[in-house]
């Protein structure tokens, strides 16, 4: 997998500059961006994971936070910087939909394909329930009741108030999860992890990721003047684009990795890459956005349509109630993939 990405970085970042300067189809260099970010995304995802292993799993955790959503996070700054609120609001939902049903639900059903019964950490899922419950359906739907009664101005007020709210929730669960709390709640199967070798040495990997960073940034950019076209093009709407396509992008190789630790049985990693990442996007990338618009021209409200917000309060409850047992199985996996498609026809169609 690694060489195949390897080479999808090494075609895909000249097609992408050349493409840009002789001003191909847009459609076809949506494809070429597309593709070009989901392997410099990968090379983000094993540059970070060795820094992990060499700093320590306390500053890994905090790392891996970081820059577990980077390209979503560089994408939808620059969809801002061109007024896209919509597109940067669905691929916030796109997000939460994506982790929480489609991955997650791959994960449960390759793993479960292979293995008839699998476990993961019981008291992580349910203090991750926990967030997962107060970051979309309170923080995400009580701006939403509120702003009905607000005009403007006083609804950015309450989304910036919100945000901050998310961001110091989200560090305190940091700070329980690898400080105070670290290996209280340790599963059993958690400790063969601990003794790694880091793929690459920490040189290495510092580069990696400033230079892979600053290629997804340049890419970002260009992808966000191609979706009107291909809006256009294929009858998407902005929702559409944004719910689906962005936030499979921005996410693939995580979503890529979360499968393949499924497969292996190891589902601790799989849990926590789906419902860690839902958590980062609620309570860290969201929040940081609409702090980000207030310095550019487009100030952005934590305000989601009613669509929006159903399928995201929808695909958090089917994931607490099927997560809270610490174990899944094919048909739970199955359940949450038809859960996504039944919500990504809806998209599609409105």
């Amino acid at each position: 997998m690694g060489k195949i990405f390897s080479i999808l970085v090494f075609v895909g970042v000249p097609l992408s500059i050349i493409g840009t300067l002789l001003n191909w189809s847009s459609v076809i260099m949506f494809v070429v961006y597309c593709v070009t970010i989901i392997a410099l995304a990968s090379f983000m995802g094993r540059s970070t994971e060795s820094l992990a292993i060499v700093a320590g799993p306390r500053i890994g955790g905090l790392l891996n936070a970081t820059f577990g959503n980077a390209v979503e996070l560089i994408i939808s700054i620059f969809a801002l910087q061109e007024g896209l609120i919509e597109v940067v609001l669905a691929s916030l939902t796109g997000s939460v939909l994506g982790n929480l049903l489609l991955v997650a639900g791959l994960s449960f059903f390759i793993g479960g394909v292979k293995f008839k019964r699998q476990k993961f950490n019981v008291f992580d899922a349910r203090h991750n329930s926990g967030l997962l419950m107060f970051a979309v359906i309170v923080a995400f739907v009580i701006p939403e009741v509120f702003a009905t009664t607000m005009d403007e101005s006083t609804t950015i007020s309450l989304s910036v108030g919100v945000s901050i709210i998310l961001i110091a929730l989200y560090l305190a669960a940091l700070f329980f999860k690898l400080v105070t709390h670290r290996g209280v709640y340790q599963h059993n199967g958690e400790m063969e992890q601990e003794h790694e070798e880091p793929e690459w040495s920490k040189g290495k990997a510092i580069l990696i990721l400033a230079l892979a960073t600053a290629a997804v940034a340049y890419v970002s950019e260009n992808l966000v003047h191609t979706f009107e076209e291909v809006g256009e093009t294929f009858g998407w709407s902005e929702l559409f684009i944004g719910v689906i396509i962005v936030a499979i992008v921005g996410n693939a190789a995580e979503h890529a990795s979360a499968v393949i630790m499924a497969y292996k049985n190891k589902m601790d990693v799989a849990v926590e890459i789906a419902v860690g990442s839902t958590l980062q996007v609620a309570m860290f990338v969201a929040p940081i956005l609409v702090i980000i618009s207030l310095f550019l021209g487009t100030h952005m409200p934590l305000v989601f349509t009613v669509p929006e917000l159903v399928a995201m309060v929808s695909s958090v409850l089917l994931m607490v109630v099927i997560s809270n047992d610490g174990e899944s199985n094919w048909f739970e996996g199955l359940t949450l993939l038809a859960a996504y498609f039944i919500m990504a026809i809806g998209f599609y169609l409105l």
